[in-house]
C-alpha cells in the first residue's frame, strides 16, 4: 500500500534534491547529523543508512518498490533510525560503507543499504532489494539484535578492523622511483585489456575513464608510442560517435551497456563532462581533429545550457529517466527517437540523417525506439551522397536543430541543482583549458565567473570551504576533493592568464590542508579535515576511479606550486606521497592512473617556461594553444611575489626562458625558438 502525499518527514528540510525526493516518504528518514547518532545510542537503536543520489536509476525503483510502501515503512519505523544520503553530499560516509559493502558481498553500487549498531559500525549491507525480501531481511536484523547481540558486536567489531587494515598504506619496503622502464611495462601489461577496435576495455559495460586517457595521452606523446596513442585516439573517436555521446545537446551519459557505446545509462554528470571536455580539448591541441574540438564546444553548449546557475556556478546532474509520452516515467525517454518521428520532422533530410546516424539495425534499442550513433566518417557519407563535407555539416546540423528544437517541447529529466565545489572546479579548470587550446575567450569569462561565484558562496573567512551550496546555504564542511580540485582550477587559471592573484589562493589552500588534512606519518592527506568528527575511521582517498583521487590531485598541485615558490615545502611533500604509492602504483596501475602524471613529470624533462616583458600575452597565446604535459607556464610584465620569476622580468624586452628545476638556459625572443626548445 502507497503512502498519501501529505507524509512528511524531516528531510523535507535538507536540500538536496535526492534527500527531497524521500522527504514524503512515510519511512521516517533522518538525514545524516550528529544528533541523530546520539538518538540512536540513546535508544539503543539499530541505523539502518540507505545511500543514493538524484541520478540514480535504482535507487527510484527501490523507493517505489519500498520506501514508498506502508508495510515495509512500518517495519523501518519500528526497529531502526533510518538516515538517507545523498552520496555526493556525504562522500565520507559514502566511502566507509561502500568499502564494507564490498567486504561484505564482495560487490558494491547504488542504492547502497547497510544496517549498522547504534554508533554507524556496520554489520549488514545489500544493494537494490525486492520489497518482500527486504522485509524479510530486516526482521530477521532487529530478532538478530534483540536475541543474540553479542553475536552482531562481534561481526561488527570484525568489519572495523578490516575497515581500518584497508585503510592503510603500508610504509615503502625500499626507496627508488618509478623509472621509465616500469611506466612501460605498466602500460604494455595494461595495454591487453584494450579494445583497440571500439575503445575502452574489451568489456561490456564501458565506462569512459577520462583519468586513464588522460595519463595515456600524455605517456604516449612522451615515450612517442604510436600504438597507445592510436588506441586513445580509437577511444576518443568511438565515444563521440557513440550513442553514450548526446548528438543533439552535446554532453556525455554515465557509461554504455554495451561494447559499442551505443545505449547509454542515460544520466549526465557534471563531473564526467568536465573531465571528458578537458581530455578532448587536450587531444585536439595534440593532433588538431575537428571532432575533438566539435565535442568540446557542443559539450560546453550543453552544460552552459542545461547545467548552469544563472550566477555563474554548475549543478551536479540530469537524471537518466523522465516521462514518456503516456506518462510513465522511463528511462532514455527524452533522448529516444522512433522512426516515424523522425521521418515526420526532417522530411526530405531524413534519408541522409538516417545514414548518418544508424536509423537502422545497428542504431536500435528496443520496441520502436532508436538511439542515435554513427559509425562513419563524414567523408565517408559525402562521398555516398556526392556531397562536399561542408554541405553535408550543414545539412546534419539544419537537421540536429530541428530535432534539438522538438525534444525540448518532452518532459525533461530531473535536474539535480545542488553545486557542489569539487565539480564545480573540475569543470572550471575544463573552462580554462578548452581557453587554453580552442582560444574561445567567452570560455575563461564562464571559468572566472564560475570561481568567483564559488569565492562568494563555499569559502569563508577563515579560509576553509564547504563542499555545498544550494539556495542561499552552504552546510557541509569541505572534503579534501574540494580543496585539490580547486586548488588545481587556480594553477590552470594562472597558467592561462598570469594573473598572480590565482597562484597566491592555490597556495594559501594548500597550506590550509597541510595544517588540517595531512597525516604527517604517511605524508599523504585524510579527506575529512581535523574539524570533523570520525565515524568508524578517518578515509584515506588514494585509488583513482571516474574522478582522480584528491591525495593524486594534491600530489600533482604541490609539484607545480613547488616550481613556483621553491622556498616553500611542497615539493618535499610531493615527493614523499609519491614514495608512499610506489608499491601500490606498481602493482595496480590501472586504478592510479592520475597519479602517474608524476612519475612522467619524473623520468622526462619537466619545463618551466617563463615568459616576461611588453608581449608576454601575445607569446603565452602562442604557446599555450600547444599541448605540452611537461611543462608548467608562468609570466608577467613586472614584477610580482612569485619566485621562479625574480630577476628575469624585463620592462622593455619580450623574453622566454625554458627551465628545468628552477635552472634556466638563455632567454629565447621568440615563442617559435622556445617551441624547438620544447
Amino acid at each position: 500500500m502507497k503512502s498519501t502525499p501529505e507524509h512528511t518527514n524531516s528531510l523535507i528540510q535538507e536540500t538536496s534534491p535526492y534527500l527531497l525526493q524521500h522527504a514524503r516518504n512515510p519511512v521516517n528518514w533522518y538525514a545524516w547529523k550528529p544528533e541523530v547518532l546520539k538518538k540512536a545510542r540513546k535508544e539503543n537503536k539499530l541505523l539502518l543508512i540507505s545511500i543514493g543520489y538524484a541520478a540514480c536509476h535504482w535507487c527510484h525503483v527501490m523507493e517505489s518498490e519500498c520506501f514508498e510502501d506502508q508495510e515495509v515503512a512500518e517495519e523501518m519505523n519500528r526497529h531502526f533510525i533510518n538516515i538517507k544520503i545523498d552520496r555526493e553530499e556525504r562522500p565520507d560516509i559514502d566511502h566507509i560503507y561502500m568499502d564494507a559493502l564490498q567486504m561484505m558481498t564482495g560487490s558494491g553500487g547504488w542504492p547502497l543499504n547497510v544496517v549498522t549498531l547504534p554508533d554507524g559500525r556496520p554489520f549488514w549491507g545489500a544493494t537494490f532489494v525486492r520489497k518482500q525480501d527486504w522485509i524479510k531481511v530486516l526482521e530477521q536484523l532487529s530478532t538478530l539484535y534483540q536475541t543474540n547481540p553479542s553475536k552482531v558486536f562481534e561481526y561488527a567489531a570484525q568489519l572495523e578492523e578490516g575497515l581500518h587494515t584497508i585503510n592503510l598504506i603500508p610504509a615503502p619496503e625500499k626507496e627508488g622511483q618509478i623509472t621509465q622502464k616500469d611506466l612501460t611495462s605498466i602500460v604494455k601489461n595494461w595495454s591487453q585489456y584494450f579494445d583497440t577496435f571500439l575503445g575502452g576495455y574489451k568489456r561490456a559495460p564501458k565506462f569512459m575513464m577520462p583519468v586513464n586517457l588522460d595519463f595515456l595521452l600524455h605517456y604516449s606523446t612522451l615515450f612517442q608510442d604510436p600504438e597507445t596513442e592510436e588506441y586513445v585516439h580509437t577511444t576518443l573517436s568511438r565515444m563521440a560517435y557513440g550513442g553514450i555521446y548526446d548528438h543533439l545537446g552535446g554532453g556525455f551519459s554515465r557509461y554504455s551497456v554495451d561494447v559499442k557505446w551505443h545505449i547509454p545509462h542515460f544520466e549526465k554528470m557534471l563531473y564526467d563532462n568536465a573531465q571528458l571536455i578537458s581530455v578532448y580539448a587536450k587531444a585536439y591541441a595534440a593532433v588538431n581533429d575537428p571532432l575533438y574540438k566539435n565535442i568540446v564546444e557542443e559539450s560546453i553548449g550543453f552544460v552552459t545550457r542545461e547545467l548552469m546557475h544563472p550566477d555563474g556556478g554548475f549543478y551536479s546532474s540530469l537524471d537518466a529517466d523522465s516521462l514518456d509520452k503516456q506518462g510513465n516515467l522511463k528511462e532514455g525517454a527524452y533522448y529516444v527517437w522512433t522512426e516515424k518521428e523522425l521521418s515526420d520532422e526532417l522530411g526530405e533530410d531524413y534519408q541522409i540523417f538516417s545514414d548518418y546516424y544508424n536509423i537502422n539495425s545497428y542504431g536500435h534499442w528496443e520496441e520502436d525506439n532508436y538511439v542515435l550513433i554513427r559509425d562513419k566518417t563524414d567523408e565517408e557519407v559525402a562521398k555516398k551522397y556526392k556531397l562536399s563535407v561542408k554541405d553535408l555539416r550543414s545539412r546534419i546540423n539544419h537537421c540536429k536543430k530541428i530535432l534539438l528544437a522538438k525534444r525540448e517541447l518532452r518532459h525533461r529529466p530531473r535536474l539535480d541543482d545542488k553545486i557542489l565545489t569539487s565539480w564545480n572546479a573540475l569543470m572550471i579548470k575544463a573552462l580554462a583549458e578548452a581557453y587554453r587550446y580552442l582560444g574561445k575567450e567567452e570560455y575563461l569569462v564562464m571559468a572566472e565567473e564560475a570561481i568567483t561565484f564559488l569565492e562568494n558562496t563555499v569559502l569563508t573567512e577563515n579560509g576553509s570551504l564547504f563542499h555545498n551550496h544550494k539556495e542561499g546555504k552552504s552546510t557541509i564542511e569541505g572534503f579534501l576533493e574540494d580543496y585539490a580540485n580547486l586548488i588545481s582550477a587556480y594553477i590552470e587559471l594562472y597558467e592561462v592568464t598570469f594573473e598572480e592573484s590565482w597562484v597566491k589562493k592555490a597556495s594559501k589552500l594548500s597550506e590550509y590542508c597541510l595544517l588540517h588534512f595531512l597525516n604527517d606519518k604517511s605524508g599523504l592527506f585524510y579527506f575529512t579535515s581535523d574539524k570533523e568528527e570520525i565515524t568508524v575511521r578517518r578515509s584515506l582517498e588514494t585509488a583513482d576511479n571516474v574522478i582522480p583521487a584528491s591525495n593524486s590531485v594534491m600530489a600533482l598541485n604541490l609539484y607545480k606550486l613547488s616550481l613556483l615558490f621553491p622556498e616553500k615545502p611542497f615539493g618535499t611533500i610531493a615527493d614523499k606521497m609519491l614514495l608512499q604509492m610506489r608499491e601500490s602504483i606498481l602493482e595496480n596501475p590501472n586504478s592510479h592512473a592520475n597519479w602517474m602524471h608524476y612519475p612522467l613529470y619524473k623520468v622526462f624533462p619537466f619545463r618551466e617556461v617563463v615568459i616576461t616583458g611588453p608581449s608576454t600575452a601575445k607569446f603565452a597565446t602562442s604557446l599555450l594553444s600547444q599541448y605540452y604535459p611537461n611543462a608548467l607556464f608562468a609570466g608577467a610584465v613586472r614584477d610580482g611575489s612569485i619566485s621562479l620569476l625574480k630577476g628575469r622580468i624585463h620592462p622593455e624586452k619580450s623574453q622566454i626562458f625554458i627551465c628545468e628545476n628552477g635552472a634556466c638556459k638563455l632567454p629565447v625572443s621568440t615563442p617559435e625558438e622556445a617551441s624547438s626548445l620544447l
